[in-house]
């Protein structure tokens, strides 16, 4: 069951007892945590173990199978941004760099036949955030991986007020160019105080990034700060190479 809008939770997030399905299986069970405002939280865990199903749960793109999803603080489709796993779809957009980031303003309002001015001067602003103004009318099937990826952040960033969903942002970008990624995503929660929800493989960074971790095998297996998850027992086995990932 999924309430959304429910102004008594102190939480831009709560989740309570949540399961979720997925052809079939239950891929997680029994869930409780929460996301406030200004977390930077990410969720670890072994394959199969629900992170990416959790989160197209949070974007109301999945029923729950049990349990309740509760949005507080007004959160809503406006207030979140999406930046999905790169697909090789994707990857051949035949779009401008700029369209691509326009098209974020899209799920802001009703269908409308044209984009507004407001929409025009939000897409340019997170193109000069993410560093791309100057390939704006670049094809962005003709970019480089990082750049693909610096374009999808700017466009999550127009569909986004308060929170920024990412599943596994830095798959199959070089070094250098994730470093520079976790840079951003970190400005943004630091400086701009954007709320960051993030499925990753890369357990160093998440322990170096976040504020919070969220430990999925099909159930919860650890939900608190950084600072405790590093503290305990499953730390340590996840950190000694145990992940299947």
């Amino acid at each position: 069951m999924e309430k959304a809008l429910k102004n008594t939770t102190l939480h831009q997030i709560e989740c309570r007892n949540l399961s979720l399905s997925y052809d079939g299986r239950t891929v997680l069970e029994g869930a409780d945590f929460t996301v406030d405002s200004g977390d930077y939280l990410c969720i670890v865990g072994e394959n199969g173990s629900g992170k990416s199903t959790l989160i197209k749960a949070l974007l109301s793109l999945k029923r729950p199978s049990g349990g309740e999803i509760i949005f507080g603080e007004g959160l809503g489709k406006g207030q979140i941004g999406y930046l999905p796993q790169q697909t090789n779809i994707q990857r051949d957009f035949p779009a401008t760099v700029s369209e691509v980031v326009l098209s974020g303003c899209l799920g802001k309002s009703s269908f409308k036949p044209f984009y507004s001015a407001e929409d025009k001067k939000r897409a340019a602003m997170n193109m000069e955030r993410m560093g791309i103004s100057d390939i704006a009318s670049v094809c962005y099937r003709e970019l480089s991986g990082g750049q693909m990826q610096r374009v999808l952040l700017a466009r999550a960033l127009c569909a986004a007020e308060k929170m920024i969903l990412l599943d596994e942002p830095v798959s199959g970008l070089d070094p250098l160019v994730t470093k520079e990624m976790y840079r951003m995503i970190e400005e943004l929660n630091r400086c701009y105080g954007m709320t960051v929800i993030m499925v990753s493989h890369d357990f160093s960074a998440a322990v170096k990034y976040a504020t919070k971790i969220l430990h999925l095998d099909r159930s919860v297996k650890f939900f608190g700060t950084k600072e405790d998850y590093i503290k305990s027992p499953i730390f340590g086995r996840f950190a000694g190479g145990n992940e299947d990932d």
